[in-house]
């Protein structure tokens, strides 16, 4: 028996050659195997706080692989559960040595025994006893509690537990119901708190010891917070990461993208980001979550690989039939997130935001600014969002509307009966006018060349007014996109522009960053003075010329006037007065049913016995989002019938698909025509 104790304590010395330096480490239940994640209860909408103080107990997984578990007795670490030996951290196993037993092997004697039995009653004795063991803390009671990132903080100066987690997400928690000023001031607070580096420190020791996802619930935390991203917290909780990928589950799966998408672009950053793409590559069929599936959609950036891109598309096509409405709605930022165009993916969802489109909030309804990255131009989804908004005009502020029509313009939209409203509403309140509003409705209604014939004029007047209220405050640049906006409905209100033309301003907008369009503008504001019928008598100062722009021709309709015309019937790429330029032209007698050789032009002694002929070839971006109606410049081309030209419009599009004697046909009926022009060119001659 003496020959056995001998030999417990032999290996008991050889633990304390290990443990030169007294220090308390903390005794957690060995939790080897985590138990299997069930996601029957998972609300992803909760999902960063989802039962998360329901997982207090660490894996020590790590616990030998240079693990920093243990803390100094100057921390004063306790929490429940938690006994306290005399042990130092290690690099390597603790029990490097089989326990032997053999008697030969322990010169023990009996007296050492005894001491050490002595020992250990002394020790057993300083052990906190079962009801003195403090409460656990958990995040959700701390955020409950105190309503200040400092109280938090406190807390954990007075009794640290584990794990420190649970701070960070408590803070995180109280700053979200805070004001934006009130946040500013407590994170300050914050990082100026003795115990916020203490707990920093505790957080990067334990982050190889707890669960996952609490450790990229964490990360977000501290992210969310502004710590600094090259801080060493940071940096070390992201090589953490990295190092633990391959515990990722479908939650931790969201959770990481989660945290990615709201992270600047380093070089850990980076390398997580691959890793979790080659992660998402593996399990992509095995994610049974729409909402995982789009946030891993979002996270894996514009540079993925195609492939990858193709396969995330597969899966939300399979998906489909799970698809809530939110997912619907989501799903045109999701793919502009990740910069990919997926046309049957993209309308399918429009059907279901269409078919569910009462009741929709305003931020959900602005998701369709995405489809300007993707090139997705639905005009049936357009029109539905355009016609409930009408339907409804009366629940919205007029600002909120004015934010649609501002995403219509981008997308060349036109919805007549909404704008009429907005119109009217305007005439009525003109008191909600400001500065800002002003100039984004003038260019949104001349920019689309929406012209009211029943209420333009009135509206124009209040407009004007409201505008000259701000003379003494505006931009020179706002001041001139505001008076341009005006030419380009034909109205010109006299004292925005005298404001306008005053010398010092002129020079101020020929010395901006932006000087080529703003010389452009000022040419318009020149042209529309001089052509049209303007009661205005003062000259625009000389500005300087604007280069030449050499159209692309279209060879097609060079080619049928080539064939219908002959060669010396009519010129190309003809440069006019004002800075205006046309594709052909074509000289004609005053009854257009003879076409004239350019070189007999000058026999012609009156101008009434010429008529000249301009053939405009225009693109789609020309025209609003139906094809029919003109845009603002575009419309502005009457100027042309001014200077006497007979215009026929030719559009791009069109003459593409028709076979070689049928544009033939097309062209001749338009150049020897005197009937009524079609209706592209009826809305063109109707602006002027």
């Amino acid at each position: 028996m003496n020959n056995r104790a001998g030999s417990i304590l032999w290996n008991l010395r050889q633990f304390s050659t290990l443990s030169p330096t007294s220090t308390t480490v903390r005794l957690y239940p060995l939790g080897f195997c985590r138990p299997k994640t069930v996601y029957s209860n998972w609300n992803p909408r909760n999902l960063l706080l989802n039962n998360f103080e329901n997982k207090m107990q660490s894996s020590i997984r790590y616990l030998f692989q240079d693990a920093s578990i243990f803390k100094s007795e100057d921390d004063d670490f306790q929490t429940k559960g938690i006994s306290t030996v005399t042990a130092l951290t290690v690099n390597k196993l603790l029990c490097s040595r089989r326990l032997c037993f053999d008697s030969k092997q322990s010169p023990v004697s009996d007296n050492e025994l005894k001491k050490i039995n002595i020992h250990h009653q002394a020790s057993n004795e300083d052990l906190p006893t079962k009801e003195t063991k403090p409460t656990p803390v958990t995040f959700r009671k701390l955020s409950q509690e105190y309503n200040s990132l400092s109280d938090v903080l406190d807390t954990f100066s007075e009794a640290p537990t584990f794990p420190s987690s649970n701070y960070f997400l408590a803070m995180w928690t109280i700053a979200k119901r805070m004001s934006n000023d009130q946040k500013r001031f407590e994170k300050q607070l914050m990082f100026n708190h003795p115990a916020f580096t203490q707990l920093c420190k505790q957080m990067m020791r334990e982050a190889k010891i707890m669960y996952y996802d609490h450790l990229l619930f964490s990360l977000y935390a501290i992210v969310k917070l502004d710590v600094p991203q090259n801080t060493l917290l940071v940096q070390t909780l992201l090589r953490v990461v990295q190092e633990r990928i391959n515990e990722c589950d479908e939650k931790c799966l969201s959770v990481l993208s989660t945290v990615l998408e709201a992270m600047e672009p380093c070089k850990n950053v980076d390398i997580l980001r691959a890793g979790l793409r080659i992660l998402v590559d593996q399990q992509v069929w095995k994610i049974e979550h729409v909402f995982t599936l789009q946030s891993v959609m979002r996270s894996i950036g514009k540079d993925a690989p195609i492939a990858l891109k193709r396969k995330l598309e597969m899966k939300a096509l399979r998906e489909l039939d799970r698809f809530s409405i939110l997912n619907s709605q989501r799903m045109f930022e999701v793919l502009a997130t990740m910069d990919h165009r997926s046309i049957i993916l993209l309308d399918e969802c429009s059907k279901m935001v269409i078919g569910n489109i009462h009741g929709c909030p305003l931020k959900i309804l602005i998701n369709i600014q995405s489809c300007r990255d993707l090139r997705y131009h639905n005009l049936d989804l357009f029109k539905g969002i355009a016609d409930y908004v009408a339907i409804t005009f009366d629940i919205w502020k007029l600002k909120q509307v004015l934010f649609l029509l501002i995403l219509f313009e981008n997308f060349a939209f036109q919805h007549s009966g909404l704008m009429d409203l907005f119109m009217k509403k305007v005439v009525d309140e003109p008191g909600f006018l400001n500065m800002k509003s002003i100039v984004s409705i003038l260019h949104v209604y001349s920019s689309l060349n929406h012209l009211n014939r029943g209420q333009t004029q009135e509206f124009l007047e209040v407009m004007a007014s409201a505008l000259t209220g701000y003379l003494h405050h505006i931009s020179s640049e706002n001041l001139l996109n505001a008076v341009c906006s005006f030419c380009l409905m034909n109205h010109f209100p006299l004292a925005p522009i005298n404001q306008l033309l005053q010398t010092d301003i002129i020079s101020e907008l020929l010395m901006s960053d932006d000087k080529e369009r703003n010389v452009h503008r000022l040419h318009v504001l020149a042209a529309c003075l001089k052509l049209d019928d303007v009661p205005y008598h003062k000259a625009v100062e000389v500005l300087p010329s604007l280069p030449s722009a050499w159209l692309c021709l279209n060879a097609k309709v060079a080619e049928v006037l080539s064939s219908l015309l002959g060669e010396g019937y009519f010129s190309e790429n003809v440069h006019l007065p004002h800075n205006y330029h046309i594709d052909f032209e074509i000289r004609m007698d005053s009854n257009r049913s003879q076409v004239l050789p350019l070189s007999d032009v000058n026999v012609v002694t009156s101008a009434t016995d010429t008529q000249r002929v301009g053939v405009l070839c225009v693109p789609k971006s020309t025209y609003c989002l139906d094809l029919t109606h003109p845009r603002g410049f575009l419309a502005m081309k009457c100027h042309l019938k001014v200077m006497g030209f007979h215009v026929i419009l030719v559009n791009n599009w069109e003459m593409g698909k028709l076979q070689m004697k049928d544009a033939v046909t097309f062209l001749k009926s338009q150049i020897y025509s005197t009937e009524d022009p079609p209706t592209a060119d009826v809305h063109f001659q109707s602006t002027c």
